[in-house]
């Protein structure tokens, strides 16, 4: 009888981590579990994933004789644990239903009772996130607990559910020793050794479904973790504008006040465009006329900066293109070191040329200088530092993984030339956003 138990017991643990890993194949209950301040539609939520199975559970004991698959303890507690006392009383009521329904008297009342005591355990926890903590091998820091519990006067809330997880079903077991076979049903042995088993064997089905569900959770924050990371980054890549370009046009703006005013209006207009977009951040992809209005604005403050003698500008796109979406800023960090680097050490006639053409499903984005062009040394430290192309280079890979191009040459005194081939996107993808 008690090899039986044995066996039923290691089925039983198998029983609820089966379970428990099932649940968390949903994407729905990841969620539940993820969330640790859960509204009463959550709970619901909550309820619904776990008290059928664990009903039927108790259903296949009754009329299949397969005592393992009865959790009604473990989930009782399990769901108190996790879903706090309203959801711990309704969830030991509703699985211990079909035992009730068998006479098993006791079996409802005290099934609530459970619950309702774990969730009174989880509101009396300062920090929710220890219930976490809970898992199959916890009562192995037990000395180390009791050490610094006595020397430093320091708790560990985890340890708060083993031990209650434990009492209660000793008590359990205890009550059941008082009472009428038939009005709860309780696995029992009149041996010591294997009823601290039975205990154990309860314990650690709470555990395994707290460590499973864990895991889970710290995937979905290692996930949370990197989409938060993925944005900071893609919002520093995009802040691109450099300072000196401000403080060079409100220089220009400063100069032509006294001789030209209307032209001084007009770039304080084409100025605050350019600092309305940088408004809009949070815009990942924008349509390809969009960003050809802003680069327009940028190139004729540069073109009023520099003179028409010394900078212009020559446009071929693709009229078919331009209700293509393209990354927020794309174009600007590569004109900007053209001009900055290429161009502006020319005396004069110095000429950007920016062709954008659909080919195949993918835009096809070219720009050319006529500058003063770099060394291979050179570009590597131009393009290589925080600011320009290396950014580029960085978003498209964040964006679009290995289903970019990009290309970049250059030779003193020829100019530098910049390819770029990006899949067409028709529509802004909200994942994107």
């Amino acid at each position: 009888m008690d090899t039986n138990l044995v066996f039923t017991l290691v089925l039983k643990v198998g029983w609820a981590a089966a379970l428990a890993a099932l649940l968390v194949r949903f994407r729905s209950f990841r969620k539940l579990v993820f969330t640790e301040n859960r509204d009463s539609d959550q709970k619901v939520m909550l309820l619904l994933f776990l008290v059928p199975p664990l009903a039927i559970g108790v259903m296949l004991r009754i009329f299949g004789g397969y005592g393992f698959f009865d959790l009604t303890f473990e989930g009782s507690f399990l769901l108190g644990l996790i879903g706090g006392r309203i959801v711990g009383l309704l969830g030991g009521s509703l699985i211990s239903l079909p035992a009730f329904g068998n006479h098993e008297w006791l079996s409802s009342p005290l099934a609530a009772l459970v619950g309702l005591f774990a969730g009174m355990i989880r509101d009396a926890m300062p920090e929710k996130e220890d219930v976490w903590h809970f898992g199959p091998f916890l009562f192995l820091s037990i000395p180390p607990w009791l050490w610094r519990l006595i020397r430093y006067a320091k708790g560990n809330w985890a340890m708060l559910p083993l031990f209650a997880c434990a009492a209660l079903e000793i008590g359990v077991i205890e009550l059941a020793h008082f009472i009428p076979a038939h009005w709860l049903f309780s696995i029992r042995s009149t041996n010591s050794g294997y009823m601290a088993l039975v205990v154990l064997s309860s314990v650690m089905c709470v555990a395994m479904s707290i460590k499973i569900w864990n895991n889970t959770r710290i995937e979905m924050n290692l996930e949370q973790n990197q989409q938060y990371l993925l944005k900071a980054r893609m919002d520093a890549l995009t802040s691109q504008i450099n300072p000196h370009f401000l403080f060079n046009t409100l220089n220009t703006v400063s100069s032509l006040i006294r001789f030209d005013p209307d032209m001084a209006r007009g770039v304080v207009l084409k100025l605050s465009n350019i600092l309305r977009r940088l408004l809009r951040q949070h815009e990942t992809f924008v349509p390809l006329r969009e960003e050809i209005d802003f680069i327009d604005d940028y190139l004729d403050i540069e073109v009023i900066r520099f003179g028409p003698d010394k900078l212009q500008i020559f446009k071929e796109i693709d009229g078919g293109a331009l209700d293509a979406f393209i990354p927020s800023m794309l174009l600007q960090p590569m004109i900007e070191n053209a001009i900055k680097h290429g161009l502006a050490p020319r005396l004069e006639g110095g000429q950007i040329q920016l062709r954008i053409h659909r080919r195949d499903g993918r835009l096809a984005i070219a720009i050319d200088d006529n500058g003063m062009g770099m060394s291979p040394e050179r570009l590597l430290e131009v393009y290589g530092g925080g600011i320009g192309i290396s950014n580029v280079h960085e978003r498209l890979r964040l964006l679009y993984g290995d289903q970019f191009e990009m290309d970049i040459r250059s030779q003193e005194g020829e100019g530098t030339q910049i390819r770029i081939e990006i899949p067409e996107l028709a529509a802004v993808e909200p994942a994107a956003r």
